[in-house]
């Protein structure tokens, strides 16, 4: 579904996000990056906490994408952002949450062939745009993270448009087993990313924001 309803989080990042939201609390790494008002769009107490996918969350966003239409690059039932967001200058901030390691390490892709062979070319344009080597799978154990950089790929390199990543990773759940310090979130990150075979600097690293925050600040 384009959007989903979702309730109030109980537990893990879905509630540190959505209290994160409401609350209004500061996200330094928003605020190294833009110089003006971020407001958030989703996810929202008034919009039924809602998360969105497809055309929905471009929809939410105030967008279309005249050179390359999402239809064209990656079939239905695509990424679920955890959260969207906008500066006052237009930036359009894609959110993806974690607050705890094994939530970094996604089921594979579940797509049905002809979906999966949509992903696939997708998966390869981005990878030779990032000078990945073609061979690494990317629809296998950390697919969601490749697929959020696809969709950063289709907005701001095919269609032109001031894209980024912002991904949050809470520090501190205790309930969920998470990280106690920003470096073990580090740590996983980088061994992630060279599975995946990412160069420490590619075409697209300007444009993805880590945020790190402890809960416990949250929840204060």
């Amino acid at each position: 579904m384009p959007r989903v309803v979702q309730q109030p989080g109980r537990r893990g990042s879905q509630l540190w996000l959505q209290r994160l939201v409401a609350g209004g609390k500061r996200v330094n790494a928003l605020e190294e990056a833009f110089s003006d008002e971020v407001t958030w769009l989703s996810p929202l107490p008034d919009d039924d906490w809602a998360e969105y996918s497809d055309a929905a969350f471009l929809d939410r966003l105030g967008v279309t994408l005249e050179r390359r239409p999402l239809g064209d690059f990656w079939p239905k039932r695509g990424p679920v952002w955890d959260g969207l967001a906008k500066s006052a200058a237009g930036d359009l901030i894609l959110v993806e949450a974690k607050s705890h390691i094994r939530e970094m390490v996604s089921p594979p892709s579940q797509a049905s062939p002809a979906s999966k062979a949509v992903i696939e070319d997708a998966m390869a344009e981005v990878k030779a745009h990032l000078k990945v080597d073609p061979s690494i799978d990317w629809t296998g154990r950390f697919y969601q993270y490749a697929n959020r950089l696809a969709h950063l790929y289709l907005l701001r390199e095919l269609n032109g448009l001031p894209a980024w990543l912002l991904f949050v990773h809470f520090v501190g759940d205790k309930e969920m087993e998470g990280p106690e310090t920003r470096e073990e979130w580090e740590g996983a990150i980088q061994v992630m990313k060279l599975v995946l075979g990412l160069p420490k600097r590619h075409a697209l690293s300007p444009y993805i924001l880590d945020a790190f925050l402890d809960v416990r600040e949250i929840d204060g």
